[in-house]
């Protein structure tokens, strides 16, 4: 099982857990563990402040644009999910339309205005030990699908969690704790 490029859709189960009603985006997996980004926690402050705190001069598009929750390890780390750039030679490979930095290059180019197109800045991530996510997916705390970039990176943060369980076909409220696959 890889679920890189994968969504995992939190169940209902996780209520007043730090995972409850989010999506993550799996960045990373393999027999080491996982590590993903949640990516419909929208904080209180905005990627301008970000940029400005780093002395990046920015364009006020940024103002608008929130500072995710990423996950709950590393909250003081900021993880950049990106679209394809000419200049991503500091981001790893996702996938051809998804890239993951962690650089200063990247947030200089996105303030100086040619950066990516599409952006989502994160503090923190989410990160599972060997085998750990597996048997989390195994005891039905989460669902998961093949990601889609539209709603990674052009839905509403409300309204993702609901996408991506749309994309199985599930209707989120109508799944009680302690359902799910088996």
């Amino acid at each position: 099982m890889n679920l890189k490029n994968h969504f995992l859709i939190a169940m209902p189960d996780l209520a007043g857990d730090y995972f409850a009603n989010t999506l993550t985006y799996i960045c990373e997996h393999n027999e080491d563990g996982a590590m993903g980004l949640v990516v419909n926690r929208p904080s209180d402050v905005s990627i301008l402040e970000l940029l400005a705190q780093l002395n990046l001069a920015a364009d006020k598009q940024w103002l608008d644009k929130p500072l995710l929750l990423g996950g709950p390890v590393s909250r003081e780390r900021g993880f950049v999910l990106h679209g394809p750039h000419e200049a991503s030679a500091h981001s790893a490979r996702v996938t051809d339309e998804v890239y993951l930095s962690s650089a200063l290059e990247i947030l200089s180019d996105i303030a100086q205005g040619h950066g990516p197109n599409e952006v989502l800045i994160a503090l923190g991530y989410a990160g599972w030990q060997g085998g750990q996510l597996e048997d989390e997916i195994a005891r039905n705390v989460w669902l998961t699908t093949e990601a889609n970039t539209d709603i990674l990176f052009a839905a509403e943060f409300e309204k993702r969690l609901d996408l991506a369980a749309g994309l199985l076909g599930v209707d989120m409220r109508s799944l009680l704790a302690g359902a799910g696959h088996g």
